[in-house]
């Protein structure tokens, strides 16, 4: 999972990104509103960690922009104030929840599962489908009985499919949940990504088929002859 972090202060932005990469989750990083929305018309992030407290403005108003133009990624505000009516402001405006700081970081990933899980990206804290069995806590990942180790990037890319078993991921989707904005991204980086994982599948006797959908994108399902038997 992939989210933008709109934080301006960079030590705060950076032990924030080190703590949620040790938990799966990866961040772009935006020092001001300006650069959010420039960030969020190139890329489609999971959701948005917004600090309300901005160089060029309240994140209120980004959030307002981002309903304003339909966009219904999840934003998780983030501010030290902790008045009544600065929370039901943010709320108003179209926040999806509210964090006051100080606060721990396991919260914070509490809090962000619990918006996604409302908005139907994060089924159930194990995914399955066929003899396939995904942590989505952990990343590991079961066939059968069977551990299948898998690099990190391969976790992301396996999430991110089996998240939306049955539907077609683009490759959009999957380069900006994957590598986001700050890292260049090879023509054939997701072919190959696509590839490794589907022979770790394979070797491993999984009834589970990731398919090549040409010149838009990804998709996992239970392989035909799976389906037959």
């Amino acid at each position: 999972m992939r989210l933008l972090m709109v934080e301006d202060e960079p030590a705060l932005a950076a032990a924030l990104a080190d703590a949620l990469r040790g938990r799966g989750i990866h961040s772009d990083v935006a020092g001001s509103i300006a650069d959010a929305r420039q960030m969020i018309e190139a890329a489609q992030y999971a959701a948005i960690l917004l600090d309300l407290g901005l160089p060029d403005g309240d994140g209120l108003s980004l959030i307002r922009w981002l309903r304003a133009q339909h966009h219904t990624v999840p934003v998780l505000a983030i501010t030290a104030r902790s008045a009544l009516d600065a929370r039901v402001a943010g709320l108003n405006a179209g926040a999806d929840d509210y964090l006051v700081k100080p606060f721990d970081i396991e919260e914070l990933v509490a809090r962000l599962h619990a918006v996604l899980r409302r908005q139907g990206q994060l089924a159930a804290a194990e995914l399955r489908i066929g003899n396939l069995r995904f942590d989505t806590v952990s990343g590991d990942l079961v066939v059968g009985e069977v551990p299948v180790l898998l690099t990190a990037r391969e976790r992301q890319f396996a999430s991110l499919l089996l998240r939306r078993a049955g539907q077609v991921v683009s490759k959009q989707l999957a380069e900006d949940q994957l590598y986001g904005l700050t890292e260049p991204v090879g023509s054939n980086a997701l072919e190959v990504q696509a590839h490794r994982l589907r022979r770790k599948l394979e070797a491993a006797g999984a009834t589970v088929r990731i398919e090549t959908i040409r010149g838009v994108g990804y998709m996992i399902r239970i392989a035909a002859d799976s389906a037959a038997g």
